[in-house]
């Protein structure tokens, strides 16, 4: 039987998605860097609309958003450890911060790739 002091499994699943939604709270708020993105993401689903892309061209949209927001949530948090594990500056943390941030780098240069393959030609033809 359940004492009062400890959550039911299903209390617990329910932290665990508020916890979650905490994280893009702060993501949000306190990341300039990921709110450009969101922006970002935010466009080419108005385009994907407006365009009136087929399923396989929202498919890569999608995933495309989602490999975005997912490497910067890593670097974000990345970077946190860091700093709370090394507050003043040192070369190897600088070198893991450089890396987790080039992986935000290229999925967004792989973004604008996808992009440009599937709205260009979309916008050149009504120009």
């Amino acid at each position: 039987m359940l004492q009062n002091n400890k959550k039911s499994a299903f209390g617990k699943r329910v932290d665990s998605f508020k916890y979650a939604f905490d994280g893009l709270l702060h993501l949000i708020r306190d990341e300039p860097n990921a709110r450009i993105h969101f922006v970002a993401s935010i466009i080419a689903i108005i385009c994907g609309w407006y365009f009136n892309i087929n399923k396989s061209e929202w498919l890569a949209v999608i995933l495309c958003i989602g490999i975005v927001l997912l490497t910067e949530i890593i670097n974000t948090a990345i970077e946190n450890i860091c700093d709370y594990i090394s507050p003043i500056q040192h070369h190897k943390i600088k070198i893991i911060k450089d890396l987790a941030a080039a992986a935000v780098l290229i999925s967004a240069i792989m973004s604008v790739v996808v992009a440009s393959c599937i709205f260009l030609p979309k916008l050149l033809a009504i120009l």
